[in-house]
């Protein structure tokens, strides 16, 4: 098989980690379903996997990519305890971007993060908002490597793991790590959602 390595990623990464995430994503229930044209949804998924690459999660210096011989083939976006939501400067400030993201659906991608958020684990927790590998490069076991480091750490300080899982297959991958389902919700009916997390020590 094929080598690959497990790399900490930084913020000056985001170009890399946003284009391996749009492709990682462009086949998503709930992308597909907030942004339905085929044609243009690789540039919006990478101008917003931008914004929140950029400007939101890798500043935190928490998250992990997976690299092989053709580059960044998978990564997990992390934010620590308390840091869930999105800072209150980046809706204000890229606004115009998520609206050229979502276009006419922007009122319904906003419904789906409020219906999330509404939901979201209140306890401290890290959040992996994001985990993806692209489609060339699955198979692999690249999603149980991406995740092993944070959820060592998980397990030396004692922290739960959350995140969403937007498909069955991805939920069966967390469920083998020690997620568990602690609700399922479709927002403004939205594909479903399974709201997952795991306790240290799984």
């Amino acid at each position: 098989m094929e080598r690959f390595d497990v790399v900490a990623v930084e913020r000056a990464h985001w170009r890399e980690v946003s284009g391996a995430l749009a492709a990682s994503f462009y086949d998503d229930p709930v992308f597909s379903w907030l942004l339905p044209n085929d044609a243009t949804r690789a540039a919006a998924l990478q101008r917003y996997f931008a914004i929140e690459a950029r400007h939101i999660v890798l500043e935190h210096g928490l998250s992990f990519a997976v690299t092989d011989r053709t580059g960044t083939v998978g990564v997990a976006l992390i934010l620590p305890p308390g840091q869930w939501r999105t800072p209150l400067r980046v809706q204000v400030v890229y606004g115009p971007g998520y609206l050229r993201t979502f276009r006419r659906r922007t009122p319904r991608a906003l419904g789906v993060l409020m219906g999330m958020e509404r939901r979201h684990l209140r306890r401290p927790h890290y959040y992996l908002p994001y985990i993806g590998v692209v489609p060339a490069a699955q198979g692999r076991g690249l999603g149980t490597a991406l995740l092993e480091p944070m959820l060592d750490r998980c397990d030396r300080e004692g922290i739960p793991a959350y995140l969403e899982a937007s498909n069955a297959r991805c939920a069966r991958l967390y469920q083998r790590l020690g997620f568990d389902t602690i609700e399922e919700i479709s927002p403004l009916g939205a594909p479903p959602l399974q709201l997952m997390t795991r306790d240290p020590g799984r």
